[in-house]
């Protein structure tokens, strides 16, 4: 019975430190997880308004939430591991469990929006570019649209003749621009007046193939993150049952 004891209780320190070392790399793992999803909503968020789904924006939120609740997770699960808590352990465990539903959740839905987002822009693109943009109270659309033709050297949806349908350039509020300035390859005031090869950019496929490959390279960064974090947390919780295992047999 003693010897019995004697290698529960040497289990126990090895799953103690296992799970200790575990939970640093977990809490460092969260703040990875919240930066991906802060890096999303802060830096890329410009394209957001582009998006008629609220897809990509839930999923950046989903990694904000998650990351959070896993760094505040490694600190308890530290606390309950030295502790030696049950109570805290199950916590911990129910935790664990809570934030690999979450991320799985980030994952699909980065997934499912990387399959549908081409019929998505090239349904909705166009009629946000050209009934949006400089029409009030859509600012941030006509900021997102400048600065989506000036970084990716795109004009228009398809393609610059896009604009031809745009509400500005009808209306005369354009100031006999035929295309917005931000499509032209060196800005200033009143460039967008021709529209000619030498003075704007006339790519393939426009602006809608460039904003899919953008959104898309992000979406593959996020689903990864929120899958590949969800398999580590797996063994947390296989070290977590054990340690509550062998917690619960000393008791006894």
């Amino acid at each position: 019975m003693g010897e019995f004891n004697e290698k529960a209780t040497c289990g126990t320190v090895c799953l103690k430190y296992l799970l200790f070392t575990y939970n640093c790399c977990f809490w460092l793992a969260g703040l990875a997880v919240m930066a991906v999803g802060i890096w999303t909503l802060a830096l890329k968020s410009d394209y957001i308004s582009l998006l008629a789904s609220g897809t990509y924006l839930a999923t950046a939120y989903i990694l904000v939430v998650a990351g959070a609740v896993v760094m505040v997770t490694g600190v308890l699960g530290c606390c309950a591991t030295f502790k030696e808590r049950r109570n805290l352990l199950r916590l911990y465990f129910i935790l664990l469990l809570i934030i690999f539903l979450l991320e799985i959740i980030a994952g699909v839905l980065a997934y499912a929006y990387y399959q549908q987002l081409n019929t998505e822009l090239k349904e909705n693109l166009k009629d946000t570019m050209t009934k949006r943009y400089h029409q009030p109270g859509h600012e941030g659309v006509t900021n997102a649209v400048d600065q989506l033709q000036q970084e990716f050297h795109c004009c228009g949806s398809n393609n610059s003749q896009d604009w031809r349908d745009s509400e500005w350039i009808r209306s005369g509020e354009a100031g006999g621009r035929v295309v917005p300035d931000s499509c032209c390859k060196t800005v200033v005031a009143g460039c967008g007046q021709r529209d000619h090869a030498s003075n704007i950019y006339k790519v393939e496929g426009g602006c809608i193939t460039k904003l899919e490959t953008f959104i898309q390279e992000h979406l593959r960064v996020i689903g990864a993150v929120g899958v590949g974090i969800a398999c580590v947390q797996v063994f947390g919780m296989i070290f977590t049952c054990c340690l509550y295992r062998s917690l619960k047999l000393e008791h006894y």
